[in-house]
């Protein structure tokens, strides 16, 4: 396609806080023209409900924070935003990859309901094509999903999307703008959001290509969601807003600008990059935070940050050596702890307690019917999480008696499944569970499955209903 003004405007340097590098060459999308693209301000109500920024870190692990125990990598933003709110230190991804945790986050059905459930389909069941990925094949959203952004968009909320979508290729029925949001920067398909130096991007149904080519100057794809963000958020300062940051850093492939102070530190290169893509994430974090005070509307904005997954160990990267899942077994790709617990934090001023800890387990599944009801509107009726909005304002809420399910199924198929204190993994079709007491071993060292055969049968019980068959991603034996 053609060049658009979008990407001849692409160049201003981005100041950082103090105590921050400065990045060489930032990224600001083109204010002016994007000016006549902007969704018109939904009028105020008397009382309206805050605005809501989902920050969506992606492959970051639980233990990856200052302020989840990480000791070497510098988070200072993110460590400011859960020392001002609420950390959780049970809040779960939706899946251990990336698509169906995206799935679960947007429709508020757990991964043995939701329609994306894995990263690639089966053939001739209705996936397209992927271009990035040798034609494997991805699965959209249907046309009917009804996810948080059209919950929120029916309740009078502006709603935009600012980085990696990965539910549905152009030309089908998952592209964002389809599913609520009114205004989308980024990549439409998730393998191409392994490139941070992508030769185009995607601005709602407009390809807008970018000067990536070799020899040209590079420009960096996570500057250009930040600073739409920054944008998105300027230009709706006056209404209320969603906004969903699904950065990208600091999945693979592992590239960064430069490594700041991590430069001369004697790591080995992975370690210094993967240190260096954190960092900057979390700058760019305290540049949302920053520009919602000078706005004067950082007191009615919830933020939400989690990851949508564990840590990887793609491109040469190694969770071991920052200690990246935390006090968790495993890592991206498996159903133990530190595949699928993730680092939340909630952030309200005034409204969210400061310097709170909250150990009540949640899941992405739960995101829609909590933003629903602080939108003051309804779920939608089949989806499986349930509202921790009292949890998240500082109320007890006792949520101990409900399951939380996960399915993998790379590889074969894998199941899991938490109820108060007791997680089950079934690691293949007929497998016997595997039972953990997360009260006692949070690194699921100590299968207890023998001693506790009525935990295990009331948890076999749930599972037999749990799900629901796919034709994208069957079960062996079904």
């Amino acid at each position: 396609m053609t060049d658009t003004p979008l990407a001849h405007r692409l160049l201003r340097r981005s100041a950082r806080s103090a105590g921050h590098w400065r990045p060489g060459a930032a990224i600001a999308v083109a204010l002016a023209m994007l000016a006549g693209c902007v969704t018109p301000a939904v009028a105020r109500q008397a009382s309206p409900p805050p605005n809501v920024i989902f920050i969506l870190a992606d492959d970051l692990g639980y233990g990856d924070l200052g302020a989840f125990g990480q000791t070497l990598i510098r988070t200072p933003n993110l460590d400011r935003l859960a020392a001002e709110g609420m950390r959780f230190t049970n809040a779960y991804s939706g899946s251990t990859i990336c698509a169906p945790a995206r799935s679960v986050l947007m429709t508020g059905r757990h991964t043995g309901h939701t329609t994306v459930r894995g990263n690639f389909g089966e053939p001739g069941q209705g996936g397209v094509p992927d271009p990035f990925a040798g034609n494997a094949l991805r699965v959209p959203l249907n046309a009917d999903d009804v996810t948080v952004a059209s919950v929120l968009k029916n309740a009078g909320y502006v709603t935009g999307l600012s980085g990696k979508w990965g539910l549905g290729e152009v030309g089908t029925t998952g592209v964002p703008w389809a599913h609520g949001f009114d205004e989308f920067f980024g990549y439409i398909n998730q393998r191409h959001a392994h490139s941070y130096y992508p030769e185009f991007l995607w601005h709602n149904e407009e390809r807008i290509d970018l000067p990536n080519s070799p020899g040209a100057p590079r420009i960096y794809s996570h500057d250009l969601i930040t600073n739409y963000g920054l944008h998105f958020i300027r230009e709706h300062s006056d209404t209320t807003f969603f906004l969903f940051m699904a950065f990208t850093l600091p999945h693979s492939d592992m590239d960064v600008p430069e490594l700041g102070p991590y430069a001369d530190v004697d790591w080995p290169d992975h370690a210094k990059t993967y240190a260096a893509m954190v960092s900057r994430l979390d700058a760019d974090i305290g540049r949302i935070t920053a520009l919602l005070r000078e706005l004067g509307i950082d007191d009615r904005t919830l933020i939400l940050f989690a990851s949508d997954n564990g840590p990887h160990d793609a491109d040469g990267n190694d969770p071991e050596f920052f200690d990246s899942n935390g006090p968790f077994r495993g890592i991206k790709r498996d159903l133990y702890e530190g595949g699928i617990r993730v680092p939340g934090i909630a952030w309200w001023p005034g409204r969210v307690p400061a310097g709170t800890v909250s150990h009540t387990p949640w899941y992405f599944a739960d995101v829609l019917p909590t933003l629903a009801e602080l939108a003051g509107v309804a779920a939608p009726d089949d989806v499986d999480g349930v509202s921790i909005l009292p949890t998240v304002l500082g109320e007890e809420q006792d949520l101990s008696a409900r399951f939380l399910y996960w399915e993998y199924h790379e590889g074969g198929f894998q199941q899991a499944a938490r109820r108060g204190n007791w997680k089950v993994v079934r690691r293949a079709p007929g497998a016997p569970l595997e039972l953990y007491d997360l009260s006692t071993d949070v690194d699921e060292t100590t299968n207890v499955a023998e001693a506790n055969p009525a935990v295990i049968a009331m948890f076999e019980d749930y599972l037999r209903t749990a799900r629901t068959t796919s034709p994208n991603w069957p079960v062996p034996g079904e």
